[in-house]
């Protein structure tokens, strides 16, 4: 359903009452959140702000406008910067936008704001950091935008100066793999291989999809392999191959065997695993508590029949654990089973397949 439609079929339901009205709409708000639907979250809010009275919606406007204009629309503007290669423009707005946020949007004494940016995020966010400060959502995905600053800095000769960027970033949050994967870039480009390990090795804690995983070890066997350790590399670019296969570890693979000077194969999954857990104490494969998060959320929603999050919960976890139990579910409420996987993740795959290769000769 297009904005406009959703506009006026919600202020079609709206009284006199305006309480009732900022209620109602704030409820709607929620749905289309846990729902993806930006054109309904942003129908509901241009709602809002018109029911307010003129001094709160004056202080909203302060809020979430710089110079007149919507953080938002200002993000959409460094975006294009980006896509045009204009990184000194896009640093200037960036660093703008990020002041702002920052500023207006700061942790207190008893509140913070998040930007998780949907049910599973949430969940996870709430079950691995147990907050107890009050929690509130930011207007728009302030992770997102400040992770983008982090990567202007990277672009434009700073690498160092992103890296307390990208920490504020995930202040915002800490279940998006999206900063920590620019903060293991950065340390990859300044070649410290400490610090790349440590990245990886929390990245995997919240990692929810396959690709996510494969890119983790993928960062460390590339850092090994910097480093000499052409050994230890295998194992890392093997787990990441069982992973998500795909052209990157295999062009890995060749330049690490040019290095070594002879020629490099695969390794087994024990193998695998011993080097991973026991040496570098970072987990191969799914970490257990989100594959919990993600099939605890599922039966959560199938219980109150909302199947539309249900589903991307089943997905999740389908993904992660290639239980056909759950293949079954999934087909059973979505005959087509279209894949949607985390957000900042390639989009390109159209069905469940098999995304763990347990031999990556094959």
């Amino acid at each position: 359903m297009a904005y406009e439609e959703i506009y006026n079929e919600l202020k079609a339901k709206m009284t006199d009452d305006k309480a009732g009205n900022e209620a109602m709409l704030r409820q709607e708000v929620e749905r289309f959140i846990k729902e993806d639907n930006r054109e309904g979250v942003d129908a509901a809010g241009a709602l809002i702000m018109e029911n307010m009275p003129d001094e709160k919606r004056e202080e909203i406007i302060r809020l979430t406008h710089i110079d007149g204009e919507r953080l938002d629309s200002i993000y959409k503007k460094i975006d294009k910067l980006i896509i045009d290669r204009d990184f000194n423009e896009a640093k200037k707005l960036a660093e703008k936008l990020y002041k702002k946020i920052t500023v207006e949007f700061k942790e207190g004494e008893t509140a913070k704001f998040v930007s998780l940016r949907n049910p599973f995020e949430d969940e996870l966010y709430q079950f691995l950091y147990k907050p107890e400060k009050t929690l509130n959502r930011t207007p728009f995905d302030f992770c997102q935008f400040i992770s983008t600053y982090g990567y202007i800095l990277v672009e434009t000769g700073d690498p160092l100066a992103a890296i307390p960027i990208l920490e504020k970033a995930q202040e915002y949050n800490p279940v998006d793999v999206g900063p920590k994967f620019e903060m293991a870039e950065i340390y990859k480009l300044i070649h410290n291989k400490a610090k790349v390990i440590d990245v990886s090795r929390e990245t995997v804690k919240v990692a929810s999809s396959p690709i996510a995983l494969a890119r983790i070890y993928a960062n460390v066997g590339y850092i090994l392999t910097e480093h000499g350790e052409f050994d230890d590399a295998v194992a890392f670019y093997t787990a990441s191959a069982m992973m998500a296969p795909g052209p990157v570890v295999p062009r890995e693979m060749q330049h690490l065997a040019d290095l070594k000077g002879s020629p490099v194969g695969y390794i087994g999954k024990d193998k695998v695993r011993e080097i991973l857990e026991e040496k570098y104490n970072i987990h191969f494969g799914p970490d257990p508590d989100v594959i919990s998060v993600a099939g605890k959320l599922a039966a959560v929603f199938l219980t109150k029949n909302d199947i539309p999050n249900a589903l991307n919960a089943l997905k999740i976890t389908y993904n992660l654990t290639l239980d056909e139990e759950i293949k079954n579910l999934i087909i059973k409420y979505d005959p087509k089973a279209a894949m949607i996987l985390p957000q900042g993740e390639s989009k390109n795959r159209s069905d469940i397949k098999q995304t763990i290769n347990n031999d990556p000769q094959e």
